[in-house]
């Protein structure tokens, strides 16, 4: 294991420490106040300098995460409330979406609320405020490495509605700041099924100041909305009260490795004492199945915040995945794998 810059065995790390918590590892707690009274959480250290928040009973989504003590992730006034605040009419979900590192946004639908074989859905769909089942979170060794995974189901379904299936595991290692994310999604039913998944990763204060740089993948960029100007998509600004925000459409260019990455620059992030050093984060994620990527630019006062948004499908909606004919719809028993990876040096 390499830790704090140097090589250690197993042996050598346990003679060091009363239990390895002492480093990192997973603790679990649930949280006592308001409307977040009754949420579960997971909470991880690397001992790296990378820790991050896993909330069973929002999806298993991730919700705080930071960096030597600074904060990567924008989170939501609302906070990681109990998901039985849930409102799923039209624009509900943002009363109660947490912001957090990744918010789910599926497993059937995803994007604008509408109307799509006489059911309504609303934004974004339900995974981020739907529990999950079977969680398992455990650290062990694995020669002179400390594994911590952390793993569950999640399943979208009702009565003539549909049955969708995930299966998630989160990965990360003592001594490393990386964050790994293997899902599969697999129609459960017995009948054809859309499936619109968009993974939304929100960054924000202090990895985002004027000071950041953004490089994003080979491809054209277009607003979602006829006129607006794609010029600063790629800048930050300071806080600005009202803003209006903007979302892009990134059509990317084919990925040779079969990959494709965002990076997030800030060359003065706060580490402590009143210091600070440059990073880079790295988000990178298989194509194959996720060909799509949007972006929510919000720098606004309060919602100060950019999504980084790999996905199967635009944010328009169902119904115009639909008509555009780009509607993903998976058979019985068909499934799809999704691997996506965030890298912190």
């Amino acid at each position: 294991m390499l830790l704090h810059g140097k090589v250690y065995t197993r042996r050598e790390i346990e003679a060091r420490v009363g239990r390895i918590e002492q480093i990192g590892g997973i603790r679990k707690l649930t949280l006592a106040d308001g409307n977040e009274n009754g949420s579960s959480v997971i909470s991880v250290r690397t001992g790296a300098g990378l820790s991050f928040d896993v909330t069973p009973d929002k999806g298993l989504d991730l919700s705080s995460a930071a960096f030597s003590g600074g904060s990567l992730s924008w989170q939501s006034a609302s906070g990681d409330v109990h998901p039985s605040y849930y409102d799923d009419k039209e624009l509900g979900w943002l009363k109660t979406a947490s912001g957090g590192l990744l918010m789910t946004c599926g497993l059937i639908s995803a994007g604008s609320p509408g109307n799509y074989g006489g059911k309504s859905f609303g934004l974004h769909g339900r995974a981020h405020h739907t529990p999950a089942k079977q969680v398992a979170a455990e650290g062990y060794w694995i020669g002179d490495e400390y594994e911590i995974r952390i793993a569950g189901v999640i399943e979208e379904t009702s009565m003539f509605g549909g049955h969708l299936r995930l299966r998630r595991e989160i990965r990360t290692r003592l001594g490393e700041n990386r964050i790994s994310i293997r899902d599969v999604v697999e129609n459960a039913g017995f009948e054809a099924c859309p499936h619109m998944m968009l993974y939304h990763f929100n960054f924000g204060y202090p990895l985002l100041t004027e000071q950041s740089e953004f490089v994003f993948p080979r491809g054209s960029v277009k607003a979602v909305v006829d006129g607006v100007s794609i010029e600063g998509y790629d800048k930050w600004t300071a806080p600005a009260a009202p803003y209006q925000e903007r979302v892009y459409n990134h059509e990317l260019e084919s990925a040779v490795d079969g990959k494709h990455e965002v990076k997030i620059r800030q060359p003065e992030f706060p580490i402590a004492a009143g210091l600070s050093a440059p990073i880079e984060v790295t988000l990178s994620w298989k194509s194959e199945n996720l060909p799509k990527l949007v972006q929510w630019k919000m720098p606004g006062a309060g919602l100060h915040a950019l999504g980084i948004e790999p996905a199967n499908c635009g944010v328009e909606g169902m119904e115009t995945e639909r008509k555009r004919g780009t509607l993903v719809m998976l058979e019985p028993g068909e499934s799809r794998e999704y691997e996506l990876d965030l890298t912190i040096v």
